[in-house]
């Protein structure tokens, strides 16, 4: 695994082993950043459900101001923080070590783009949506990763999927607010 663009561009990440993680791929995580490029540079990024921090990092490296990243596994967290520091990202990043749910509740942060990829298929994203949108920013960009063929809300609160790409079994639906 590895930083794509920018300033750290080529760097390699370290992620966790075992069947309870599932690191974004490269093409996704490429197309997903093409789709963003030009909101990403001075945004306040969020990287709920963070794993090994590897897409907030991406953001980072391509002009993100700052990046959030939430995971409720220490061990998850731990490789979170040691990528930050390997890329030079620590200064301008703040981790958290609790339930994503829970962080969405209590924080006052407000963000322009936050990119969700919880476990598959136990409604997490259709719980945190609803509290996500209260701490996006007008600019807000919503990036959820799921399943092929998991049912996503057409609205949110305002915020409404723009569209679905599919990247084989994996598809990343984008929620922007409605422009008049």
């Amino acid at each position: 695994m590895r930083v794509i663009t920018g300033t750290a561009r080529g760097r390699k990440l370290i992620t966790l082993d075992g069947n309870d993680v599932r690191p974004t791929t490269d093409m996704v995580k490429e197309a997903v950043f093409s789709v963003i490029q030009f909101d990403v540079p001075g945004s306040v990024f969020l990287d709920l459900f963070s794993g090994s921090g590897q897409m907030g990092i991406e953001a980072l490296s391509r002009g993100a101001k700052f990046g959030y990243f939430v995971d409720n596994s220490k061990r998850s967290l731990d490789v979170t923080s040691q990528n930050l520091k390997s890329v030079g990202f620590d200064s301008v990043s703040k981790c958290y070590f609790m339930d994503s749910l829970d962080f969405l509740k209590s924080t006052n942060n407000t963000f322009d783009i936050a990119l969700l990829d919880p476990p598959y298929s136990k409604g997490l994203l259709q719980q945190a949506l609803p509290l996500l949108v209260k701490k996006m920013s007008d600019r807000g960009i919503i990036l959820c990763e799921h399943p092929v063929g998991e049912e996503m809300p057409e609205e949110v609160d305002g915020f409404f999927a723009k569209k679905t790409y599919r990247y084989g079994k994996i598809a990343v639906t984008l929620y922007k607010m409605k422009e008049d």
